[in-house]
């Protein structure tokens, strides 16, 4: 049908997604535990980032479900009121793994979104208690 008329299939796991994914590298640091209990920290790369949870690239491969914190590191700011507050260490667990290029892709989701719902959802539940 799609392409019949000329049109590109949907993507529908695009159309899942709560928050869109920006498609930035931000350089972080994962923390987790190993099967026995041992610290791990690994430098790594975030290569797209939403406010539900990110894609990262890692060496060691993290099985389903671990829990990690990613430690974002940035230069130290003097503490001031007239800044907005950023976060830097995001709880997240592993959803997802796939091997490419001597990396692990990880995807995470984020314990807890770094912000409210997306505005489309808000709107959708306003229109739709709307007497109109």
């Amino acid at each position: 049908m799609f392409e019949e008329a000329g049109l590109k299939r949907p993507n529908l796991a695009a159309e899942r997604r709560k928050w869109p994914r920006l498609p930035i590298a931000i350089p972080v640091f994962v923390r987790s535990r190993d099967e026995k209990g041992k610290e791990i920290l690994e430098f790594a790369t975030a290569l797209n980032i939403s406010a539900g949870g990110a894609l990262v690239a890692v060496r060691r491969s993290l099985p389903l479900s671990t829990q990690v914190l990613l430690e974002i590191p940035s230069a130290p700011l003097a503490v001031a009121n007239s800044l907005p507050k950023a976060a830097r260490n995001l709880r997240a667990r592993t959803l997802r793994v796939t091997h490419a290029d001597g990396y692990h892709l990880v995807g995470l989701k984020f314990s807890r979104p770094l912000v409210g719902p997306p505005a489309s959802d808000t709107s959708r539940l306003r229109k739709g208690a709307s007497a109109l």
